[in-house]
């Protein structure tokens, strides 16, 4: 087997079990089984977000400097402290001082994940091959979920919710396993035309101005990394409080697990046809049919509680999953080795510091008007993106026919 099959096996092996967390879907009834309102579900996310935009941008500077498996590696750390202290928990500091345990794991493997995939392809001349092989390790990621959606939902309703915590750390310490196996490559050599320009820089300061010049002179890297902020951003908002919308409907927890199964596994079409989909349209086009089903999407979920607004949100799953893979590959065709996951964390932090803004909105729109007011206030700040990016986009094709 080759390094470059190896290192990709144990990346799987670390996505499925990172993702087969049976606690997932019973999440927010475990929360509020241990006093958690809505509302304070939403500080810890802001926690969360938070504890992402102080750490994103070090953590992948230490990536690029110290090699992106150590950061991989404390990611899976995090993620067993994480559910270890979960099952004990039951105050609200508890909960926000996990919150912080996951950005900080989020931080360590964003871009650092990312990097290792590229740099370890590119090493064998294979990068063209990125977008197909992040779309088949998001698929691995989406069919662990739907697994642990559809076994946890049935031992949640059986044995109580706690049991899925305590599989859910068995889980994680499978994942810290094959993070230890996994073999950094060495980096690869600049990419001609479109580097950063800064060769082996040796300050914090110098990857960070040089990741603000990147961005500030590629008005189209810039754009599609906005549009992959905001459906991010966007899209959390259901994998976090899809519980709490059918629960208001009346749905049973036993039919939860199929909800959320159903939920992800209309996420894979979008992440294994990526690559196909991108070389038939333009990323313009592409986009801004993502935007726009977004900004109609939540509108609808918000305007007609029910079970068509239910659907709707399993339709803006389905066509989020082609987001990651074009954006990404955007990004990391345009970037040298020195500088992948920095700037990779930089599109991470953004789209946290979004998180942080809309979060507020979401909370006090939920607070006052339930989760349906909510998803109004994400489908109003959908709509604005929408009318910017029909004005802003052609920046996108015209910089890709100038490369």
């Amino acid at each position: 087997m080759t390094d470059t099959a190896s290192t990709l096996w144990k990346l799987y092996v670390f996505r499925f079990f990172s993702s087969l967390i049976p606690a997932y879907v019973i999440e927010r009834l475990f929360w509020e089984a241990r006093g958690m309102t809505v509302q304070m579900v939403v500080y810890t996310e802001i926690l969360y977000a938070v504890a992402i935009v102080a750490l994103e941008v070090p953590l992948g500077v230490w990536a690029d400097r110290w090699g992106r498996k150590p950061m991989v590696l404390l990611s899976a750390v995090v993620g067993c402290l994480e559910f270890l202290i979960l099952v004990y928990a039951h105050s609200f500091w508890h909960f926000a001082f996990v919150a912080l345990l996951a950005g900080l794991g989020r931080s360590a493997s964003s871009g650092a994940e990312h990097a290792l995939l590229y740099d370890t392809l590119k090493q064998h001349g294979q990068e063209r091959q990125f977008e197909r092989t992040l779309g088949r390790l998001n698929a691995v990621d989406i069919a662990a979920t739907i697994l642990a959606a559809l076994c946890g939902s049935l031992l949640a309703g059986r044995f109580g919710l706690e049991l899925n915590y305590w599989l859910s750390l068995a889980s994680s310490l499978i994942a810290l396993g094959a993070a230890l196996l996994l073999k950094d490559p060495a980096m690869a050599a600049c990419d001609s035309g479109e580097s950063v320009g800064v060769a082996q820089p040796l300050r914090m300061s110098q990857y960070v101005r040089a990741s603000l010049r990147f961005f500030r002179h590629r008005h189209g890297v810039s754009l599609v990394v906005l549009t992959g902020m905001v459906t991010g951003a966007a899209i959390s908002f259901i994998d976090e409080f899809w519980q709490t919308y059918i629960d208001r409907l009346g749905v049973p927890v036993v039919y939860f697990g199929l909800f959320s199964a159903t939920l992800f596994l209309l996420r894979l079409p979008g992440n294994l046809l990526a690559h196909a989909l991108k070389e038939r349209f333009s990323y313009r086009a592409l986009l801004l049919f993502v935007a726009a089903a977004f900004a109609l999407g939540f509108a609808y979920v918000s305007a007609f509680p029910g079970y068509t607004g239910a659907a709707v949100l399993i339709a803006i799953g389905f066509v989020s999953g082609i987001v990651e893979p074009i954006a990404a590959g955007y990004l990391h065709h345009r970037i040298d080795s020195s500088m992948r996951a920095t700037i990779d964390s930089f599109a991470s932090l953004g789209q946290n510091a979004l998180l942080i803004a809309v979060g507020l909105g979401f909370g006090y729109c939920s607070d006052r008007y339930d989760i349906f007011g909510g998803f109004g206030f994400i489908a109003a700040v959908c709509c604005l993106f929408l009318a910017y990016f029909a004005f802003a986009s052609k920046a996108i094709d015209q910089e890709r026919q100038a490369k």
